[in-house]
């Protein structure tokens, strides 16, 4: 059993039944709460599972500063699992506290269409890293988590457009393409979907009228 069941499915009652049957010392936990229980909870297997991790993929601010201030170690998984799942304020309060973060974190939030996370991510120093953060916003259809990594400077390549044509995100593809995103037009055509290969051919037909 580790921290993500708990802080995800555990009841109060069982929280209180784990936590007593573990330490006899703090036994005063039974008439706590939920909270209270997964945060001592944490105080015994933190050392051995990703609490911190845990409690920012689930957005459990109040477990995440709990573990923090009592020691839980943390690390660039922390701020990528808040932001691959939209926790906003868990990422802030990493950042805030000196949870290191890389460019993972702006491919998390962009991949899962996170907008708010990516720019506060980029706003807060951040790093783009290479194109993969434009590649997991074109693949996964994020055309606003595109546009904005775009117009801020986030690299993008080749393999953006293919991300976007293989999954038939023709808006993606179109927004990259027109504001100048490299592309290979044969590949696309080759291993796009048909919804993209019939954009592809329209365009150049319009370009040749």
């Amino acid at each position: 059993m580790d921290v993500h069941w708990i802080t995800t499915y555990a009841t109060e009652p069982l929280c209180v039944a784990i936590w007593t049957s573990s330490n006899t010392h703090m036994k005063k936990v039974s008439h706590g709460t939920k909270a209270h229980a997964i945060m001592l909870l944490g105080m015994v297997i933190w050392r051995y599972l990703d609490t911190s991790k845990a409690a920012a993929e689930n957005g459990h601010l109040e477990c995440l500063k709990y573990a923090h201030e009592n020691g839980c170690p943390w690390d660039v998984d922390t701020c990528c699992f808040a932001a691959m799942n939209g926790h906003l304020e868990c990422l802030k309060y990493a950042h805030d506290n000196s949870c290191p973060w890389d460019e993972g974190t702006c491919c998390c939030a962009a991949a899962k269409g996170n907008l708010e996370c990516l720019k506060y991510a980029h706003e807060n120093g951040c790093p783009w890293g290479d194109e993969l953060t434009s590649v997991n916003a074109a693949r996964n259809g994020h055309l606003e988590c595109l546009k904005y990594a775009h117009e801020n400077g986030c690299p993008w390549d080749e393999d953006t457009c293919m991300a976007a044509a293989e999954k038939g995100h023709v808006e993606v593809l179109q927004y990259a393409v027109q504001n100048g995103c490299p592309w290979d037009r044969d590949e696309v055509l080759r291993e796009g979907t048909s919804e993209v290969r019939a954009w592809v051919q329209n365009m150049l037909s319009q370009r040749n009228a």
